[in-house]
């Protein structure tokens, strides 16, 4: 790789990015913010070209656009950002090839590189004890909170699937809830005992609010009878984080994928887990597995006599 120098002179492309900047203010009208954008990014890339000794506009090839893009990577910066350098670097070429200054587009087919995906946040088999434990089920609100996390925990539920619940998809004698996931696709969720016995203390609660007529026949209410929201939602489980005195943020979320990696952690195929979750590919559910990994590798850390 050629040595680099931080802080090299733009050089020769400075009158080509400014002959550049000229034309896009007369063709498209842009704002003063869009050249002082597009002005930044441009000579942010030709110092990045002079640092390597590029200073010919037909020495570009795809590889130097890619080391460009990576370096820009490196350093952290979003998906957003890199895509906004990107388009102002192939809006530049593009006017040197339409000026006959280059004679091949060297950025055809070029793509951001691709962000590693988040792992997502999953709570101890402790946590979400201390979670569905919170609500205080003396009271029809806590009977009602405790039955709504039983059932995310139990069937691996997102906020609006559990919110979009009604009392004609469950299935307590067969222990089975429907649901109608993403995309509109239905699937069948089992419900285990701890959540039927919760969703059956609820149902049956004579306290429970007689529902309103916009409610239909939501299972999961309010306090004036109207069907529970994704917000709400979340208001319920952040105050039994705090009621839970859990170290860690959790969302409704939270519950999914402690749902999918406790699965995994205790030998749930990928292939199950993925029906459950209701992914309509396995490479979303395979993410999962790099939890599990995880978790894994920290159990061994702490316990194994020669981890360290």
């Amino acid at each position: 790789m050629a040595e680099t120098k931080p802080d090299s002179d733009p050089g020769p492309f400075r009158p080509l990015i400014d002959e550049f900047l000229r034309e896009l203010a007369a063709a498209r009208g842009s704002s003063p913010h869009t050249q002082r954008a597009y002005g930044a990014d441009l000579e942010e890339f030709a110092r990045y070209l002079a640092a390597r000794d590029v200073r010919d506009p037909e020495a570009i090839r795809p590889r130097t656009l890619r080391g460009f893009l990576a370096e820009l990577d490196e350093r952290g910066l979003s998906r957003g950002t890199i895509q906004r350098k990107l388009s102002a670097v192939r809006s530049f070429l593009r006017n040197l090839l339409a000026r006959g200054i280059l004679s091949t587009f060297p950025a055809a087919g070029l793509r951001p590189p691709r962000r590693a995906r988040p792992l997502p946040h999953a709570l101890e088999e402790a946590e979400v004890e201390a979670l569905l434990a919170a609500p205080d089920t003396s009271t029809p609100l806590g009977r009602r909170d405790r039955a709504l996390f039983e059932c995310m925990y139990s069937a691996g539920t997102r906020a609006s699937e559990t919110v979009g619940l009604d009392r004609s998809d469950l299935d307590l004698g067969r222990g089975i809830v429907r649901v109608l996931g993403k995309g509109r696709r239905e699937r069948l969720a089992p419900l285990g005992s701890y959540a039927i016995a919760a969703l059956e203390d609820y149902l049956t609660d004579p306290a429970r609010p007689r529902p309103i007529p916009a409610a239909g026949d939501a299972i999961f209410l309010n306090q004036r009878g109207g069907r529970l929201t994704t917000r709400s939602l979340g208001r319920i489980v952040d105050a039994a984080v705090l009621r839970a005195g859990l170290r860690r943020r959790a969302t409704p979320h939270t519950l999914r994928h402690s749902f999918a990696t406790h699965l995994l952690d205790r030998g749930a195929d990928l292939r199950s887990v993925q029906e459950l979750l209701g992914h309509a590919h396995l490479v979303t559910t395979q993410i999962y597995t790099h939890v599990s990994v995880e978790r894994l590798r920290s159990i061994y850390e702490k316990a194994h006599p020669r981890a360290e």
